[in-house]
């Protein structure tokens, strides 16, 4: 197409940076990656992930590493640039036109999208190159949903949404989950209450909620699993709840979600945010050990911390994880008085320790 103002090409297909072959659009992986970004490959053996801001390239990049690995985060992150693989980038992409616009607006449309591209060297690619291939042939095309809610009569307010996550009447949340995105957004504000039951409340209604969503939109959860660790963070944004929310979500979806799970990990050193972090972890243990089992011998030397939630809690992601190793160190719990709350299905209780290590200990 030429321009009418430059008379000078601005459209053109996109391409490989590395050999300069057009390239295929990017599709959604059924398996979740980092950052949810969509993928793709070349058939050069490159991979690349797409930005839709072009402003969260580091991100890209993981997400287009990942993607070449295979899947394998060990390996990634074990990697050198230049060494390993090579980097590079496509600006100006758009999506739906599946072009490259290099005035960066198209028929008013701002186009900032920008292609991530990873090659990596040979000797790795022999190893990982079939294995990417067959994930992508299972990856499905990237389509422009209908906005959330549109034409749905149904919609619950925030009231109603408020009194039933109150009232722990999630029924009616449920049954309209697939139809009402706006309703994850009523859920998310309910994070930042003061009321402490009503925020385990509203993780707890948000982990059931998005398991029903991510079966026909993904994508959407991943979203916000984005904006959960952002505001993490983000010291100048609110954190309440969300790390409560991450363990429930990715408690009720491990099968999309669980390779979030390591990014987690990295908050372990905030001692104010310890006890949430041991917490979303005993979460996904609790459904999924095997995605956490051989991280069990960091949380053991936690069970002698002097804090009380923060031993109590570990006290339930070992037992959760069935880590043995711990048996000697959770029976010495047994005699601790000292007490924590504990949340399930809509209620809080008080649990001291020691009957939390007794019962942990009948689980190994």
């Amino acid at each position: 197409m030429v321009s009418r103002f430059s008379g000078r090409d601005i459209i053109e297909k996109p391409f490989c940076p590395f050999c300069g072959q057009l390239i295929p659009p990017p599709k959604e992986l059924a398996e979740r990656m980092p950052s949810e970004m969509p993928v793709g490959s070349c058939a050069c053996g490159a991979s690349y992930s797409y930005d839709v801001t072009g402003h969260n390239l580091g991100a890209a990049m993981i997400d287009a590493l990942v993607f070449a690995c295979n899947g394998d985060w060990d390996l990634a992150w074990g990697l050198l640039p230049g060494e390993d693989y090579l980097e590079n980038q496509v600006e100006n992409y758009d999506l739906e036109t599946h072009s490259i616009v290099s005035g960066a607006v198209y028929q008013g449309r701002r186009i900032s999208g920008t292609l991530f591209f990873i090659r990596l060297h040979k000797d790795v690619r022999e190893v990982t190159e079939e294995g990417a291939k067959q994930r992508l042939a299972r990856a499905t095309p990237l389509s422009r949903r209908p906005a959330p809610g549109r034409g749905n009569k149904t919609a619950l307010s925030k009231k109603e949404v408020e009194r039933m996550v109150r009232e722990y009447d999630l029924e009616p949340l449920l049954k309209i989950a697939g139809q009402d995105r706006k309703i994850i957004r009523n859920l998310q504000r309910l994070l930042y209450s003061a009321d402490k039951l009503l925020r385990y409340q509203a993780t707890d209604a948000l982990g059931k909620v998005s398991a029903i969503i991510a079966k026909e939109d993904p994508g959407t959860i991943s979203r916000l699993l984005q904006k959960l660790f952002a505001a993490l963070s983000d010291t100048a944004a609110s954190s309440w709840g969300s790390l409560d929310a991450i363990g429930d979500i990715i408690k009720n979806c491990p099968e999309y979600f669980a390779g979030y799970t390591p990014q987690i990990f990295q908050f372990t050193k905030d001692r104010e945010l310890l006890p949430d972090v041991l917490k979303a972890l005993g979460k996904i243990g609790e459904r999924r050990p095997d995605v956490l089992r051989n991280k069990a011998f960091h949380f053991v030397p936690l069970l002698q911390d002097p804090d009380p939630e923060i031993r109590g809690y570990a006290v339930l992601l070992l037992g959760n994880l069935g880590a043995r190793e711990a048996a000697e160190d959770l029976a010495k719990l047994n005699a601790d008085t000292e007490s924590i709350e504990i949340y399930s299905e809509g209620i809080l209780e008080t649990r001291t320790i020691g009957q939390l290590a007794a019962e942990a200990i009948q689980k190994l």
